[in-house]
């Protein structure tokens, strides 16, 4: 035996194992999502007749600091597996779709929005903090005002929704997806436009959540599947 041969068979073998790391991504970042949509209200579940008197509403609200501070970490957890799940969901759809196509990107862009968004309402929740940690030197009006908006734009996962419809077009038309996920996918889609077209829109965290989470397991748990 040479010792080219040698050579040739000491390099190991490529191996065609599925990388599953983005589809968890995924299944995590929908689990995020159900904790906010469970977690979040607790710091503004006052009597809603304070919400007409801002100082009364901000004093009810005082102690309540740690709820913002874990808010502001699973909003951050949520946006950074968004972002890889975006990343995958792109290469996966990728290798089943036709070269050029919109599907992959529109998928990834879904999800990247929200990442975005799940960032700016960790931003605000931030500041909530400090602001409730130190009431007598802030104005009740700017506190009120941030609590309105940590109630609201963390919730708005309407660029899921995108994801979600790019998934459903991408398994009913090719197959690219198994034709459960894409139905499901679809269900998910319409909820989600739901939410927008009424002024709920913060509602559409609950189905795309929802989606992320299955939509993530599903693809984690495929036995094989190109592109992986």
């Amino acid at each position: 035996m040479t010792s080219a041969t040698l050579d040739t068979t000491a390099v190991p073998a490529a191996t065609d194992r599925p990388r599953r790391g983005w589809a968890i991504a995924g299944a995590v970042a929908g689990v995020t999502g159900v904790a906010l949509f469970q977690f979040s209200p607790a710091l503004t579940d006052v009597d809603r007749s304070l919400f007409a008197d801002n100082e009364r509403f901000v004093a009810a609200m005082a102690g309540r600091e740690a709820y913002a501070w874990v808010f502001q970490v699973l909003a951050v957890l949520a946006a950074g597996c968004l972002a890889v799940f975006a990343a995958g969901l792109r290469r996966r759809l990728a290798a089943r779709e036709p070269a050029g196509g919109l599907l992959p990107d529109v998928a990834a862009a879904g999800l990247l929005l929200t990442a975005a968004l799940l960032l700016v309402g960790g931003g605000v929740a931030t500041e909530l903090y400090w602001d409730l940690l130190h009431l007598s030197e802030t104005d009740a009006d700017t506190v009120a005002a941030l609590a309105v908006v940590y109630s609201t734009l963390p919730w708005v996962w309407a660029g899921a929704g995108l994801s979600a419809g790019a998934v459903a077009v991408a398994g009913l038309r090719r197959r690219s997806v198994s034709r459960w996920l894409a139905v499901f996918s679809l269900l998910m889609t319409l909820l989600v436009v739901v939410t927008q077209a009424v002024p709920l829109q913060y509602l559409a965290l609950a189905p795309a959540a929802l989606w992320a989470t299955v939509a993530g397991l599903t693809f984690a748990l495929e036995r094989r599947g190109l592109g992986n």
